[in-house]
């Protein structure tokens, strides 16, 4: 390779470098090589251990230690790029392992309320499910679902009291309103005692709508064989 085209290689790399938003590393990615490992550690063996009724779930990994700070980051210190290799992870475990074949499938994520997500800025579950659809090929029907009530924070809140948070808080969205044929796969950054894909799910079915399962980045429920980190 010609001296120039390295030299030039050189500085566009300069350029392009970042701070990962995990550990302030220097990094041409979305997250560095260290915290990408650290992250690795939380990957469930089989992802498809939640996939059974009443809800199925296909969790990438479990929720605790660098997940479980990464996903906060994301969240509240406004770094949705983080969004972007947790859905490719998400996508990625997905096709080696799918729960279902159908490739009809719509991915639709749980949506924020309007006045909620104006105040952050976005929202990680449709970020999350952007890169889970741009890794599978899947359909996605980002306004499938809105969120028409404000609700509190789930955070700290009972089992009885989050279900009661969440009653009538959804509404099919535009995009799902007309014919639909195909099931739906809905889609957050974490699944801990389901009242929030119950409540989502409840609304789709009363509209005639199929709903697969939720694949979520995170699971608050361990399965055994999740690897240790």
């Amino acid at each position: 390779m010609p001296t120039w085209i390295k030299n030039l290689s050189g500085l566009l790399n300069l350029f392009l470098q970042s701070n990962c938003p995990l550990c302030q590393r220097s990094t041409t990615c979305n997250l560095c090589e260290y915290c990408t490992r650290q992250l690795q550690t939380c990957h469930h063996k089989n992802p498809s251990a939640l996939w059974q009724k009443p809800i199925p779930v296909f969790g990438w990994g479990v929720y605790g230690g660098s997940l479980k700070r990464a996903i906060a980051i994301m969240k509240y210190e406004s770094q949705p790029q983080v969004a972007r290799p947790l859905g490719q992870w998400l996508g990625e475990a997905w096709l080696l392992n799918p729960p279902n074949h159908d490739k009809r499938l719509i991915v639709v994520p749980i949506p924020m309320h309007p006045s909620k997500q104006k105040q952050r800025g976005y929202n990680q579950a449709a970020l999350i499910a952007q890169s889970f659809c741009q890794t599978t090929g899947l359909r996605l029907k980002l306004n499938g679902l809105e969120r028409v009530r404000e609700t509190k924070a789930q955070f700290g809140l009972s089992v009885s009291e989050r279900e009661n948070n969440l009653v009538e808080a959804f509404a099919v969205g535009q995009e799902l309103r007309r014919r639909l044929d195909a099931p739906v796969l809905l889609v957050d950054d974490i699944y801990t005692t389901g009242a929030t894909a119950s409540s989502a799910i409840q609304t789709l079915c009363q509209c005639g709508i199929t709903v697969l399962g939720l694949a979520a980045v995170a699971t608050a429920v361990k399965d055994t064989h999740s690897k240790k980190s």
